[in-house]
C-alpha cells in the first residue's frame, strides 16, 4: 500500500510528457476565412433577411469584433496582409497579384502558418488561404493540405447578360451540395479534426462562397423569396456629396457598374444569389464547428472566423469591393476558445492585420517584431476595453481609411476626404468633410494616415493586365 501511495505521488511530482505539456500549454488553432464575405450576416445585422445559425452560435460562445476592418479591400493583398501581418503599405500589394514569395518586402518575412510551424505546430490547409492558396516557397510552411478544389459551372451562361464577365454569373447549380468544392473542403477538414496529433495544429480552412460566380444549389435559393428579398438603402443623392476621383473604380475591375445592373434587371436576382450564397458557406461552417464540439480539441482550440474585405451590392451605388467605404472594409470577425469569456459584441475598432499577433499571444508564443497589429487580447478579456489606434485600410497607392470607433475619414491621393459619423450615419450618407465644425475631428484622425506608404509592387505583366476598362456606357 506504502509503493502504491509513493507510486501516485511521484507520478505528479514527474514532468509531463513533451506532447501532452503542449498540448495543455498550447491551444490549437483552427483558422477559417471567408471570401468576399461582408457584414450580410445575422450577428452583425448587415441584412434583414440573412440566414447565418452556425456562425451566429460561434459569435454567441466568443467575442464578437462588430468594428473590424481590412487592411485591403481585394483578395491577394489582404490575404497577403494576414498573413504576414503587414500593411500594404509597407508591402506594396493593393490589387491581385502579385503572389506573397514574390513581394519584394515579404522575402523573409514568415506566414503565419510558418511562424507556427517554427514553434512546434502542425500545419494543415485547404482551400482559399491565400490567393490561389500556397504555392512557391509556402509549400513548405504547411505539414499536409486538406485540398484545394473548384467547384463545377454550367457549361452555359445562367443568368449574366452576353456583355459581362463570366465570373459575374448566378444560379441554382449544381444539384447536390456534395459536388461543390467548399462542401468536400468542410468534410475534409471534419476528418482530420477526429484524429489525434502529437503537437497542437494550426488548421487554416478558406472557404471560397460567397465570391462570384454565385452558384449553389437549390436548396440554398430556396430559403429566400426571390419577390420579398430587400435591397439595400441607396439614395440617388448619395454621391453628390463626394469627390469624384474615387467613383470610377469599377473600371479597374470585371464587375459590373451600378448602372448596368439595374439597366438588366438584376439587382434583386444577384442580391438572392449572394444570400443563397451565404447561407450555403455558413453551412459549410457548421460542418466544421460541429466536427470540433464532437471531437477531444473542442475545450484546447481557438477558432476563428474572418473575411478577407467586404462587399457591395448597390451600395453607394457600387458592386463588388476596393472602395474605402463601409461596406468594402468591414469584415466579420469572431474569435471563441479557451479562455475567452462570451459577452457583449465589441465596438472598438480591429483590423485584420492584428490577427497575427493576437494568436502569437494567446498562443504563448514568443513576439514577432515584424507585426504591425495589435493584439487584441486586451478587448477578448473585456470588450469595452478601449483601443487608440483605429482600423486602417488602403485601396491603391495614396488612399486611405481611418475608422475609429464612432468615425471613418477618407483621404485621397489628391487630398480629397470624405468624414462620416457613424453614430448617426451608419449608411454613410452624409460626407462631413466641408463643414468647418468638423475640422478637429479630421486633424485627429489624420494623424494616423500612413506617411511613407510603399508605392504598389507590380510585375510586368501584372502591368499589362490591369489597364483600366470602358463600361458599357462608355462605349455607347
Amino acid at each position: 500500500m506504502k509503493n502504491l501511495i509513493f507510486l501516485i505521488l511521484l507520478s505528479f511530482l514527474l514532468p509531463l510528457p513533451r506532447a501532452v505539456w503542449a498540448k495543455s500549454t498550447k491551444p490549437n488553432v483552427l483558422f477559417i476565412a471567408i471570401d468576399d464575405l461582408n457584414d450580410w450576416v445575422s450577428f452583425l445585422d448587415g441584412h434583414p433577411q440573412a440566414k447565418t445559425p452556425h456562425m451566429d452560435a460561434l459569435a454567441k460562445r466568443g467575442r464578437n469584433f462588430i468594428n473590424a476592418h481590412c487592411a485591403v479591400p481585394v483578395c491577394s493583398a489582404s490575404r497577403a496582409s494576414v498573413m504576414s501581418g503587414i500593411a500594404a503599405t509597407t508591402h506594396g500589394s493593393y490589387e491581385l497579384g502579385p503572389r506573397y514569395e514574390q513581394l519584394p518586402a515579404l522575402r523573409d518575412v514568415p506566414t503565419i502558418q510558418r511562424y507556427f510551424k517554427d514553434h512546434g505546430y502542425t500545419t494543415l490547409s485547404g482551400g482559399k488561404v491565400l490567393h490561389h492558396d500556397f504555392n512557391g516557397r509556402l509549400t513548405d510552411d504547411i505539414d499536409r493540405s486538406l485540398g484545394r478544389k473548384r467547384s463545377p459551372r454550367p457549361r452555359k451562361p445562367m443568368s449574366r447578360p452576353a456583355n459581362w464577365s463570366g465570373a459575374w454569373d448566378w444560379g441554382a447549380y449544381p444539384e447536390q451540395d456534395a459536388e461543390m468544392a467548399d462542401i468536400q473542403l468542410a468534410q475534409n477538414a471534419a476528418t482530420a479534426l477526429k484524429e489525434n496529433f502529437d503537437k497542437p495544429f494550426f488548421m487554416s480552412v478558406g472557404f471560397f462562397r460567397p465570391h462570384v460566380p454565385l452558384f449553389v444549389p437549390p436548396k440554398w435559393f430556396e430559403l429566400y423569396d426571390a419577390d420579398k428579398v430587400a435591397l439595400p438603402k441607396n439614395p440617388r443623392t448619395d454621391l453628390d456629396d463626394l469627390p469624384k476621383n474615387f467613383l470610377s473604380i469599377n473600371n479597374y475591375a470585371v464587375a459590373p457598374t451600378h448602372a448596368e445592373v439595374v439597366e438588366s434587371g438584376s439587382q434583386r436576382s444577384l442580391t438572392h444569389a449572394y444570400l443563397a450564397s451565404v447561407s450555403f458557406v455558413d453551412h459549410c461552417v457548421g460542418i466544421v464547428l460541429d466536427a470540433l464540439k464532437s471531437s477531444t480539441h473542442d475545450k484546447n482550440t481557438l477558432v476563428v472566423l474572418w473575411s478577407d474585405h467586404g462587399f457591395h451590392l448597390g451600395e453607394k451605388q457600387h458592386w463588388a469591393k476596393r472602395t474605402l467605404w463601409e461596406e468594402s472594409t468591414r469584415v466579420p470577425l469572431l474569435i471563441a476558445g479557451p479562455g475567452i469569456q462570451p459577452g457583449k459584441p465589441c465596438k472598438e475598432p480591429a483590423s485584420l492585420l492584428d490577427l497575427y499577433p493576437t494568436l502569437v499571444e494567446l498562443c504563448n508564443l514568443p513576439k514577432a517584431s515584424h507585426l504591425e497589429g495589435l493584439s487584441l487580447a486586451p478587448q477578448l478579456r473585456d470588450p469595452v476595453q478601449s483601443r487608440k489606434k483605429p482600423a486602417i485600410t488602403s485601396s491603391y497607392f495614396g488612399n486611405h481609411s481611418i475608422r475609429s470607433r464612432d468615425w471613418r475619414l477618407i483621404s485621397y491621393e489628391d487630398g480629397a476626404k470624405e468624414l462620416y459619423d457613424h453614430r448617426t450615419d451608419p449608411d454613410e450618407f452624409h460626407n462631413l468633410s466641408k463643414d468647418p465644425n468638423y475640422k478637429k475631428i479630421i486633424t485627429e484622425l489624420s494623424q494616423w494616415l500612413p506617411t511613407k506608404a510603399s508605392p504598389e509592387y507590380k510585375s510586368k505583366s501584372e502591368r499589362q493586365r490591369h489597364t483600366p476598362r470602358k463600361s458599357s456606357h462608355e462605349k455607347k
